[in-house]
């Protein structure tokens, strides 16, 4: 399929991708959908009745005309509210249509703006009404149900998870206080860099042709087309001219089909959201490469981005019937994305990549920050402006000065110095942090309902770059003005309010496998910081982690940290206690995702019994100071030896919380083409070797410490004795021996200090 051609644009139906629920409040609901053709989009929202089977009174109404991001890409988050001040409430199932009313007038019904010649119908409904439906979060904690994720790579290995979230639904649809309230994403939902050539040949045409216009990329003094730089053979100049840091330390193939362009980086939302714009076959590989080894992997790359095709009709209608809350990590624009001060001046450093991370920040505000915080984009707002810019962006093909200096100051790209290129810092305390126009955009957010709040941070674009180290130090993923207004400032102003259980969104995990902070720790003294994300982890930084820590806990005495990035599942619960005064314990439990559709060897590996039997985790002991922020980890030996040290202001405990064995969910999905493919794969020779494969029975691959496979976490709490609340993360994922068959495996944590493990270190 030719996606320059003007029959495909033809047979595509009006929708594109969507509808995406996105922000849902008793006042307000938000839908997001990206078109071909310029419309005003209506919204209406309806009570239904009977358990979801009927459609009752419309309560909210909204309408917004589409932003015209190409000639035939058009997007809007399109907002309803009551025109006579009624609410949602918590115990009952809505439902919502949306009718287009296009530049001729014409209007059309949700059903025909789904469907078209290729798609003659698309299901995005669980009743037979055909709207999608939603319900608000409960009253009770013990009634919540969330469901969250992270690192979606089409081409990566196994079965993508997010389709689970689908069959999550489905078999709770009716039931108000059980079915899934909100979906949080929290992090790498797109893949800028480790992009498979497939992929990119899809991306770049669709890009192009929804654009209507052909970007003209910044390569030193010439210019470049994305055609231009066609798949595989984008490393050198990812590297070399970009300066992007992914294909560093011997790896090419991570950046051989980097994103560059806009258009590339809206295809890939939409790719990744719906199967519309998918072509029907892929070119055979030796048409586009003579290369023995790329051939082989586009051959694989194409069996994998099948599988993901395949499912996308389940995630599509999973995605129009929970709210969804996403936020960006650093693969949705790039590898190592403002890692350290050094990453940042080697890649805002040049014209490439610049336009590379503006292109990114520019589809993430469209397809991700607009659903999120949709009062940022109301009329007036920075965030309409930002779209206002991105219109003309398109108007002028790419070729406005004016106007892209407009975005970069939206999306809050700093200035570069006139002298040097290099982007511009400014310092604050004893970091500096990049500059920013104080009409950029923020990204981090806060949701609330009547029995819990969820802080979501930004992690990446408020960093704090020590001043008196060298530009690959480890920075503050949090510098402290944004520590004080995403952290701390929402804590306190819900202080007073003991009925919300607090969760924060920390993309990048707070705390990880003891191995891995040894390997970072290496990594960090040998100065090879971007070949294993040095930096990232919170842990790394302890200064920056004891300031964390020390908010979060004199804060709250509960709370649940949702992080993911790391590849697989876990729970880990960190006890905290003051030593000279009388303050309450405190408890954070990490409930950590990971990946959608990423597993690698590494995971399935320590997915088994065989981590544990190595490395397993042991409980860790940690001692900290205030003033200034810092701590220190001490083992059990050193514990008795304590009071020679500068006396601490507190001590804490890390323990990782056990998984319990696999479980069946008892559902099956349809995706019969899958197995079947999968067991074709099967050589028949060697059938016989199955009974004697031990590591693929149930026992062995029953690891103890996390689930190392493409899986997916559904959260919810149990109360028990003494009014205290246990919380609950189920992990989810495809049967290896039965490919649609669901499987799960529980972690189970107090919401309560371990009192035993701190009362074992006393210092007095």
């Amino acid at each position: 399929m030719n996606h320059q051609t003007g029959s495909f644009v033809d047979d595509l139906p009006i929708i594109l991708a969507g509808p995406i629920l996105k922000h849902t409040a008793p006042e307000s609901v938000t839908v997001l959908v990206a078109l071909k053709q310029s419309c005003q989009v209506k919204l209406k929202v309806y009570r239904t009745t009977e358990n979801g089977e009927r459609l009752d009174k419309c309560l909210f109404v909204g309408r917004r005309t589409t932003a015209a991001l190409g000639k035939y890409l058009h997007v809007v988050a399109v907002t309803a509210v009551s025109p006579i001040g009624e609410s949602l409430t918590n115990d009952c199932i809505y439902g919502y249509d949306l009718q287009f009313t296009l530049a001729d007038q014409t209007v059309l019904t949700l059903e025909q703006a789904l469907s078209s010649n290729r798609f003659p119908t698309v299901n995005i409904s669980y009743f037979q009404h055909q709207k999608p439906t939603f319900v608000l979060p409960p009253n009770r904690l013990e009634d919540l149900h969330i469901v969250h994720a992270s690192c979606r790579k089409p081409h990566g290995h196994g079965f993508d998870a997010l389709p689970i979230i689908d069959s999550l639904i489905v078999t709770t649809v009716n039931q108000p206080q059980k079915r899934p309230h909100q979906l949080f994403l929290t992090g790498d939902q797109i893949y800028g860099d480790d992009v498979a050539s497939p992929f990119l040949w899809c991306a770049s045409r669709l890009g192009d042709a929804l654009l209507g216009w052909e970007e003209q990329l910044p390569l030193d003094e010439i210019y470049r087309t994305p055609k231009e730089l066609p798949p595989g053979e984008r490393a050198a100049v990812a590297t070399e001219v970009a300066g992007l840091t992914a294909g560093l330390h011997n790896k090419p193939g991570k950046v051989s089909s980097h994103l560059f362009s806009l258009g590339e980086y809206y295809a890939a939302y939409i790719l990744s959201w719906s199967q519309v714009c998918w072509p029907d076959a892929f070119p055979p590989a030796d048409r586009v490469t003579s290369k023995r080894h790329a051939i082989k992997s586009w051959q694989k790359s194409v069996k994998y981005l099948r599988q993901f095709i395949q499912t996308l009709p389940q995630v599509r209608r999973a995605l129009a019937n929970i709210p969804t809350y996403t936020i960006f990590d650093d693969h949705d624009v790039t590898d190592d994305w403002n890692l350290n001060q050094a990453w940042c001046l080697r890649v805002l450093g040049n014209p490439l990549g610049r336009r590379v991370v503006q292109n990114a920040l520019l589809a993430y505000a469209v397809f991700q920050g607009w659903g999120n915080t949709p009062g940022r984009f109301k009329a007036g707002e920075n965030g309409e402006k930002l779209l206002y810019a991105a219109v003309a962006w398109s108007h002028f093909k790419g070729q406005h000065p004016k106007t892209e200096a407009a975005i970069a100051r939206y999306l809050g790209i700093p200035s570069s110095n006139p002298h040097t290129n290099l982007p511009n810092f400014v310092q604050e305390d004893a970091v500096f942090i990049l500059e920013r126009d104080a009409e950029a955009l923020t990204w981090n957010y806060t949701i609330k309902s009547h029995c819990h709040e969820v802080i979501v941070l930004d992690t990446r674009t408020w960093r704090g770059y020590p001043a008196n180290q060298k530009p690959i130090a480890p920075p503050m993923l949090l510098c402290p003005r944004a520590m004080q207004q995403q952290l701390l400032q929402p804590l306190q102003q819900t202080a007073d309010n003991q009925n919300l259980t607090t969760f924060v969104i920390a993309p990048t995990n707070v705390f990880g496998l003891q191995v891995i902070d040894w390997i970072h720790h290496w990594q960090l003294k040998r100065e090879q910081v971007f070949s294993t994300d040095v930096g990232d982890a919170w842990n790394i930084n302890f200064p920056a982690l004891a300031r964390l820590l020390t908010i979060l806990c004199e804060q709250r005495q509960k709370l649940v940290i949702l992080t993911g990035d790391i590849h697989y599942s876990c729970v880990s619960r960190f006890s905290y206690a003051p030593i000279y005064n009388s303050q309450t314990p405190s408890v954070l439990v990490q409930l950590t995702a990971s990946a959608l559709k990423n597993e690698e060897l590494i995971t399935r590996i320590i997915h088994t019994r065989l981590k544990q039997w190595l490395l397993p985790e042991k409980i860790r002991h940690w001692i900290g100071w205030n003033q200034p922020p810092n701590m220190l980890e001490i083992g059990a030996k050193q514990l008795t030896r304590s009071q020679a040290l500068t006396k601490p202001n507190w001590h804490c405990v890390l323990e990782w919380i056990p998984r319990q064995s696999t479980q069946s969910f008892n559902y099956y999905t349809e995706i019969s083409d899958l197995i079947a493919a999968k067991k074709t794969a099967k050589n028949s020779r060697w059938r016989w070797l199955e009974p004697f494969k031990f590591w693929q029975t149930r026992w062995f691959q029953d690891g103890r410490e996390v689930v190392g496979v493409n899986n997916i976490a559904s959260v919810h709490f149990e109360l028990f004795e003494n009014n205290n609340y246990q919380v609950i993360q189920d992990i989810y994922w495809f049967d290896a021996a039965s490919a649609n068959k669901i499987v799960y495996s529980r972690f189970a944590s107090n919401l309560q200090p371990n009192q035993h493990l701190l009362q074992s270190f006393s210092v007095r």
